[in-house]
């Protein structure tokens, strides 16, 4: 993990990266199979988040304010990645690839999910009037 600090003084514009004054260094253990540990994997899905959303892009206009929101937009585009779309090298879905299920997904199946978990409209209050002092 970079640990980042102040940008030089003469470098301060909204391109500069702020100076990089160390690393932390954590241990992850586990037992990987040797034959499928690559960068390249991490590295293309940083990619293809990236570019299919501009909300991991700098300078944009396409911001989540609040974290939820952020995390609910996540979770559409995975689900849309690994359901819906068919990758070039494996010909399928990555879900129909891991055998997680034998059919092309599309928006309208996503949507559904969506609304299936949306509570149920209450009924509306009334609307407050304004005291015009």
């Amino acid at each position: 993990m970079k640990i980042y600090g102040e940008a030089p003084e003469g470098a301060k514009s909204r391109y500069s990266p702020a100076e990089c004054t160390g690393i932390k260094k954590n241990k992850i253990e586990g037992e990987p199979d040797e034959k499928h540990i690559s960068t390249s994997y991490v590295e293309r899905m940083n990619l293809n988040i990236r570019m299919g959303n501009r909300r991991f892009s700098r300078l944009t206009n396409a911001v989540s304010k609040k974290v939820e929101n952020h995390l609910h937009m996540l979770s559409l585009y995975f689900v849309h990645y690994n359901f819906c779309c068919i990758h070039k090298s494996l010909r399928m879905s990555p879900a129909m690839s891991a055998g997680i299920t034998d059919t092309l997904r599309d928006m309208e199946w996503v949507v559904g999910l969506i609304d299936a978990r949306a509570p149920k409209p209450g009924p509306r209050g009334p609307y407050k009037k304004k005291n015009s002092n």
